[in-house]
């Protein structure tokens, strides 16, 4: 919601709003930023909503018995969602980049519109993190950039369908493996989705995005792998680093060019891929993209080093589903380390479609010395189905031979951790949709210190 808020107050609109956080005490900072932009807040009691000249517009999470709702209902006002604010301002553009897909779609975003910036295109970017690269004093919140020119780059969410909203001129799709909907109802969507573009960016390392790409004809599409020598972009001479990883990119001329990348892991490597694809489907030629890769810093809380103290590492990680948390896993195992894990599950409903994922994931990427605590799902409010817990969860990575640890509260999974770590140890906080697992990190590192 920050990033839609920031792009409408520069268009001239008065904005306010209201956050379940902000009445919980949760993230003041963030908070604190938007008053200073002349953002008013207000309890989320109904107190904000003046009359019917007001436009409502609400995030998924935002259900109908909100005071907010029932208030914006009462007086006539216009309520819209997020997703619809964003397709509206996306489809309105000339041209448009789309970065879709299960996994990647926030590093992908980053890297595409710093390709763009870079190339002096001047894009609008919106993306479901902080990019680094555009973190500046005054916008510590880099969620979103605002650019004065005609080209719009989102990360576009399939979680509440709204994906079926937008028409992209290039349409990436990283990946398609199950997340918050069935593969059948996921394949409909991603379909429709690229169908719609110019030009669709594919990844040929998947089974679901390669096999898209079969009914796609050539010249409307750009594929891409680290392995498969028919994409029209191959990664090649892959080297992992502990501060990011380099490689070649091969197009199908059989030009090659060198890319170093200040972020880690091989799914990186498949981000930069994409993100160069989109670039050249901009317009923008392969050896300046590539070069202009190595100044990409990455996104917020995506394998962020917080710190070390006393021959101990704390990482923060937004990985929160068995694609992610396989990628972070397999990347840290690069290098050695016992790894000491926090997982805080994004919701009831997620441990419940995702049971079996969670538990294979974990049991397969976890080594015999790691261990894996998890708490209960983080919970801000409304309804939810707690047929399947982090108990559950659990109790699946024991049976599978792991060492994995139940606390209901989170502050216990912290004094596990604490208590286990010595030198050479690796502490990863993982979790989406809570900002606070940010500070826990950096809680984590500092009892450390101490």
């Amino acid at each position: 919601m920050l990033p839609l808020a920031l792009i409408v107050l520069q268009r001239g609109a008065i904005v306010a709003g209201s956050d379940r956080s902000l009445d919980q005490g949760r993230s003041p900072a963030k908070f604190d930023f938007l008053r200073a932009r002349g953002i008013a807040l207000f309890p989320q009691d109904g107190s904000g909503i003046g009359d019917a000249e007001t436009v409502l517009v609400t995030s998924a999470a935002v259900e109908e018995t909100v005071p907010d709702v029932q208030a914006a209902r009462r007086v006539g006002a216009t309520l819209t969602t997020r997703a619809e604010l964003l397709s509206d301002l996306f489809n309105a553009v000339p041209r448009s980049v789309g970065i879709a897909g299960t996994s990647g779609k926030s590093t992908t975003t980053g890297m595409v519109g710093w390709l763009l910036r870079q190339a002096g295109l001047d894009p609008t970017i919106v993306n479901g993190a902080v990019m680094r690269n555009f973190v500046a004093p005054e916008t510590p919140f880099a969620s979103s950039l605002v650019g004065g020119g005609d080209l719009f780059v989102a990360e576009i969410d399939e979680s509440d369908g709204s994906i079926a909203r937008y028409t992209p001129d290039v349409a990436v799709l990283n990946n398609v493996a199950l997340d918050h909907k069935s593969i059948e109802e996921l394949r409909r969507l991603f379909g429709d989705f690229v169908a719609k573009a110019r030009i669709a960016v594919l990844n040929l390392d998947n089974d679901e995005t390669a096999a898209l790409a079969a009914t796609i004809p050539p010249a409307r599409r750009l594929t891409y792998s680290l392995s498969d020598p028919a994409a029209d972009l191959l990664a090649t001479d892959i080297v992992p680093a502990p501060d990011g990883i380099g490689f070649r990119v091969r197009d199908a001329a059989g030009g090659s060019w060198p890319v170093r990348l200040l972020v880690p892991g091989r799914h990186n490597v498949a981000n930069a891929l994409a993100a160069l694809a989109a670039a050249r489907a901009c317009g923008i030629a392969l050896d300046r993209a590539a070069a202009a890769l190595s100044g990409f810093a990455g996104i917020r809380r995506r394998l962020e080093v917080v710190g070390s103290t006393g021959g101990v590492t704390v990482i923060d990680d937004f990985a929160h589903n068995p694609d992610k948390i396989a990628a972070t896993l397999a990347t840290l195992h690069d290098f050695p380390g016992r790894l000491l894990i926090l997982f805080q599950p994004h919701g009831f409903g997620p441990l419940k479609l995702m049971r079996e994922g969670f538990a294979a994931c974990f049991a397969d990427h976890l080594r015999p010395d790691d261990v894996l605590t998890m708490p209960d799902p983080v919970y801000f409010g409304g309804t939810a189905d707690r047929a399947v817990t982090s108990a559950d969860i659990v109790a699946d990575i024991v049976a599978r031979g792991r060492d994995a640890r139940f606390f209901p509260e989170r502050a216990a999974c912290g004094e596990a951790l604490l208590a286990l770590a010595r030198p050479g140890d690796r502490i990863v906080v993982m979790g989406a949709r809570d900002d606070t697992l940010s500070s826990f990190a950096e809680d984590l590192l500092r009892r450390l210190g101490a």
